[in-house]
């Protein structure tokens, strides 16, 4: 069954907007743990960091996709259906994890070659949530197409004898 160019978008649509929780989420989680507990240190606020901020962000992501965007694609609910969803839902997120990491660390070494936000300790301090969120940019567009194609993917109509 092939969707038209308006099912799809507005889908994206919806996706894309319910996602801010999820990047509010990512990016407070990130900032507060790369100044607060692995402050000064490179692969805390570079690795663990985004690391974690992501997991907290995809478990409020699904937890909005679940409910409210792909809600109608959804047949049976019940446990199973949440877990054995999320299961696949945080697979796929673990491969736009790594688009959104390849992408911020290229950034913080785009910055750090540029001498961009270098040597001021409250400028800085924000480098790594920018790298984060230009990082998202890139693992966006790969989430969405996984969840509407894969993941919450519509279901051919059975036909009738």
């Amino acid at each position: 069954m092939s969707r038209s160019f308006k099912e799809v978008f507005h889908k994206f649509v919806m996706f894309s907007l319910t996602s801010t929780a999820g990047t509010i989420v990512d990016l407070a989680a990130h900032w507060a743990l790369a100044n607060y507990v692995f402050k000064g240190n490179y692969w805390g606020s570079y690795w663990l960091a985004p690391t974690i901020s992501f997991e907290l962000s995809c478990i409020v992501n699904f937890v909005i996709a679940y409910y409210f965007v792909w809600n109608d694609r959804i047949t049976t609910r019940g446990k199973r259906s949440f877990m054995r969803h999320f299961a696949a839902y945080n697979a796929a997120g673990v491969g736009a994890f790594i688009f959104k990491f390849v992408g911020m660390q290229g950034f913080h070494l785009l910055f750090s070659q540029l001498g961009w936000f270098q040597g001021s300790t409250s400028v800085e301090s924000l480098e790594a949530v920018l790298c984060n969120l230009l990082g998202m940019c890139f693992s966006g567009l790969v989430n969405f197409y996984v969840n509407e194609f894969l993941i919450f993917n519509k279901k051919k109509p059975t036909e009738e004898p």
